[in-house]
C-alpha cells in the first residue's frame, strides 16, 4: 500500500488576522537581510486572503501583485506598505 503525501502549504494554516500577523512577524525576525523571506510571506498572506481581493484593496493589478510577490519579484516599498495595510496589519519599529 502506497503512502499518499500532501504538499504542506502555510496558507492552509493562516486562518485569521492574528495568525497572519504572527507569521509575518516571525518572517521579519528570520529574514536574512535581503527581504526574500518577507516578500515570500507577503505572497503567502496574499494567497490566504485572496489575490483578487487584495488587488482591489490595494488598487494594484492582480498580475502585478503576483509578479511583485513572486520569488523573482522585487516590489517597491510602496507596494509592500499597500499590501501590509490592505491585510489589516501595521508595520512598526522596535528597539532591539
Amino acid at each position: 500500500m502506497a503512502t499518499k503525501l500532501n504538499k504542506w502549504d502555510i496558507v492552509d494554516h493562516l486562518r485569521n488576522e492574528e495568525d497572519m500577523a504572527l507569521y509575518l512577524e516571525a518572517c521579519f525576525e528570520e529574514d536574512p537581510g535581503d527581504g526574500s523571506l518577507i516578500r515570500a510571506a507577503l505572497g503567502d498572506l496574499a494567497r490566504a486572503r485572496g489575490m483578487a481581493q487584495l488587488a482591489r484593496d490595494t488598487g494594484l493589478s492582480r498580475e502585478g501583485l503576483y509578479k511583485a510577490l513572486s520569488k523573482e519579484g522585487n516590489p517597491e516599498f510602496s507596494t509592500v506598505v499597500k499590501v501590509i495595510h490592505a491585510l489589516g496589519l501595521r508595520l512598526h519599529a522596535a528597539h532591539l
